[in-house]
């Protein structure tokens, strides 16, 4: 600086101008970050005002403090109002300098003119507050070196927009350190225009200071320090903590928005299978009806149970069990995707809604595709299974104007399906709802039925085929309900085997089974053996050995007066499994039937593992004795001399003529049952049969 008046400066004070500065200049770069954050799009108004006067008076602090670190031999002072018009021309290039750096876009033009109005602005504040010192005679400046000062004020400014709109956007790595080296460049060029523009001042050796009464240069730099320090620090800590605050609040929002995304998900998708549940199929159906009821075009509903499904749950578990729905829920979505609505509406129930339907038969179409897409065989796990589903069809408005109708309907066309050997599909006609109330109630009855102790037992005698000697007798299971009546058993068993119940029942039969024979032996009577028949569904319970032995343990009865049937469709299914169950009874010590021998497809490789005690031939082939002569004799005789070559006895049901009993006599079979012989009888009838013996020693247990 040019002077003819001894001078020197506070290094001190110019540190502190700098470092001022430097902090005003991270107070702008941090402000403009918050202008461009679309979160503080409510509170940009009062950033922007609060911001442009911390930056503001930043840069005015920086430049009196710059000011006061020239030291003259002469007191100095400042004019308070010029010193406040200052003041005021930086807040209001502060204003603009953040109203430009926050901004979306920033042109080249735009950001050439706003650094050369910044610029100017700058440097009349600088020079006003020269002014407000009132020297006397006044500050001769050289003209360069204001020209000078001005340029760097509109390169810094030109600069520090840039920067502060480059830096705006609070996203990548290191942020914070870069707006630090930001400011510092900001600040040193800050500090370059002021000490410019001092340089191009020259102050005559005897002039005075006229503003030296005014404000204290003194009190100043200590008011102006402390102060500024203090807002620009409560500024950015302000800032930092309202980040923290709109931070946290975002991530609460957005851990709110995804918790109501899933609370929808949860509210309209099946957790297992992400198919629509049965609140968004019922109404998607009633915005169908409504499009049906403008437009007159039908739509069918398609509702379809897993056939065997709950076995599978039962005997291999609920996690195969979810692999199979969810298996089957993908290969039904890719099989009719573009027909309409795919749902889950619980347990192993799916319903396919089809719109836009040429004609009802497109409807049959559809079920006979799914058919067909599902005869390849499920793999779960590694675990190949073959899944198929049974199929009722209700359309509208043929079969129903409402959800619930057309589901109802379309439900009962379903258990028609199922009873016609599943695997198929039916379309709904009004006489099936009879079917699908009977089957409903049916269900219902099952459990008061074990609930009441509505079930009975008759046993039906089993004679040895020469001596007609009783040898033992078959348990079967009778149902009379207060208000369905008599039912027979190919009536409801098949209903509890498709709802679980025949798992309980089974046991029941045989806890009552032991019950009475417990009875029979306190009565004095011969001990005698009790055929009891296994349901399929029974064997694929894991611990049914187990339980079977428990029960019988617990009644005091020997496991060797126990022999359960099994059919042998049922027994050839899975050979390998049956093998293992039939080992586990007789390793418990029960005794093991094969049922309906002749009506499957028998290995004898299989026959001859099963090591089982009886065959029992088919009612079929007892009746064929009379009506196919020599053929039926032939296959009856094959049968029993096979059983006898593999150490089995050999039992024929369903004897009902003299002729059947003579011929199956002829061909030594073991022991026979049937009409002929005995119906079945209650208990104690039983018991009567069994005290009529005229055995001269007790009954052997045959």
């Amino acid at each position: 600086m040019r002077t003819r008046m001894n001078s020197s400066y506070n290094l001190s004070l110019v540190a502190l101008s700098l470092i001022v500065a430097t902090m005003a200049s991270y107070t702008a770069l941090d402000i403009a970050g918050r202008l461009a954050n679309p979160v503080e799009r409510g509170r940009q108004t009062r950033w922007l005002i609060g911001g442009a006067l911390a930056f503001g008076l930043g840069i005015w602090a920086m430049h009196f403090i710059g000011m006061l670190a020239f030291e003259l031999p002469i007191r100095i002072g400042f004019d308070s109002r010029i010193t406040f018009v200052s003041l005021a021309v930086a807040v209001g290039v502060s204003y603009f300098a953040l109203r430009v750096a926050s901004a979306t876009i920033l042109s080249a033009r735009r950001l050439g003119i706003a650094g050369v109005l910044m610029g100017f602005g700058i440097s009349s504040m600088h020079y006003l507050g020269m002014a407000a010192m009132r020297m006397s005679p006044g500050i001769d400046f050289n003209l360069p070196r204001v020209g000078l000062s001005v340029l760097i004020a509109i390169v810094a400014s030109i600069a520090a927009l840039w920067i502060a709109h480059a830096l705006r956007i609070e996203q990548g790595r290191n942020v914070t350190a870069r707006r630090c080296g930001a400011a510092v460049v900001m600040g040193i060029a800050i500090c370059g225009m002021h000490y410019t523009g001092m340089w191009a001042a020259s102050i005559e050796p005897h002039a005075i200071c006229l503003s030296a009464n005014d404000v204290d240069t003194r009190w100043m730099a200590l008011t102006l320090t402390v102060f500024t320090i203090s807002l620009l620090s409560a500024t950015l800590l302000l800032s930092m903590a309202e980040r923290r605050f709109v931070r946290r609040t975002a991530e609460m929002s957005t851990s709110l928005s995804t918790l109501n995304r899933q609370l929808l998900r949860l509210a309209t998708l099946d957790a297992l299978t992400e198919l629509p549940n049965r609140s968004t199929l019922s109404q998607r159906l009633a915005r169908a009806i409504a499009r049906s009821g403008r437009t007159g075009r039908p739509f069918a509903v398609l509702y379809m149970d897993l056939d065997g499904f709950k076995g599978i749950n039962d005997s291999l578990g609920h996690a195969i069990g979810d692999g199979v729905l969810k298996a089957f829920a993908l290969r039904l979505r890719h099989a009719v995707r573009r027909y309409g609505t795919i749902a889950r509406i619980g347990g192993d129930e799916f319903v396919v809604m089809v719109e836009q339907l040429s004609a009802p038969q497109d409807a049959a179409a559809v079920a006979a595709l799914i058919l067909t897409r599902m005869e390849e065989d499920l793999l779960v796990d590694g675990v190949p299974l073959r899944i198929t589903p049974s199929i009722g069809i209700a359309m509208h408005p043929r079969d129903g104007l409402t959800v619930d109708d057309l589901l109802r309907n379309a439900d009962a066309a379903m258990y028609v399906a199922k009873q016609s050997g599943r695997n198929t599909y039916r379309v709904f006609e009004p006489e099936m709802m009879k079917t699908a109330m009977r089957v409903h109630s049916i269900q219902r009855g099952l459990q008061e039925a074990l609930t009441f102790g509505r079930f009975t037992l008759e046993f039906q005698p089993k004679y040895d085929g020469a001596a007609a000697r009783l040898v033992g007798c078959e348990a079967l299971l009778r149902w009379t309900d207060p208000v369905l009546g008599v039912l027979t058993p190919l009536e409801f068993i098949p209903v509890a085997e498709r709802s679980g119940h025949i798992i309980q029942i089974g046991y029941w039969v045989l806890a009552e089974t032991c019950r009475t024979l417990v009875a029979w032996d306190k009565a004095g009577l011969a001990p005698t053996k009790v055929a009891i028949n296994l349901s399929p569904v029974q064997l694929r319970e894991r611990d049914l050995v187990e339980r079977m032995r428990a029960i019988v343990d617990a009644h005091g009865i020997g496991p060797e007066r126990i022999m359960f049937e099994i059919t042998e469709s049922v027994a050839m299914h899975d050979a390998e499994k049956t093998v293992a169950y039939i080992r586990g009874f007789h390793e418990q010590g029960f005794e093991i039937a094969i049922d309906d021998f002749g009506t499957g497809y028998s290995s004898l490789a299989y026959l001859q593992q099963f090591r089982v005690k009886q065959l029992k031939i088919d009612r079929f082939f007892t009746d064929g004795l009379d009506k196919h002569g020599e053929e039926a004799y032939a296959i009856v005789s094959a049968i029993i001399a096979l059983a006898h070559s593999l150490k089995m006895d050999v039992v024929a049901e369903g004897v009902e003529t003299a002729t059947q009993l003579e011929k199956l006599n002829s061909l030594f079979c073991d022991q026979v049952q049937g009409f002929l012989l005995a119906k079945p009888l209650p208990p104690d009838t039983f018991a009567d049969l069994l005290r009529a013996q005229t055995l001269a020693a007790p009954a052997q247990v045959g």
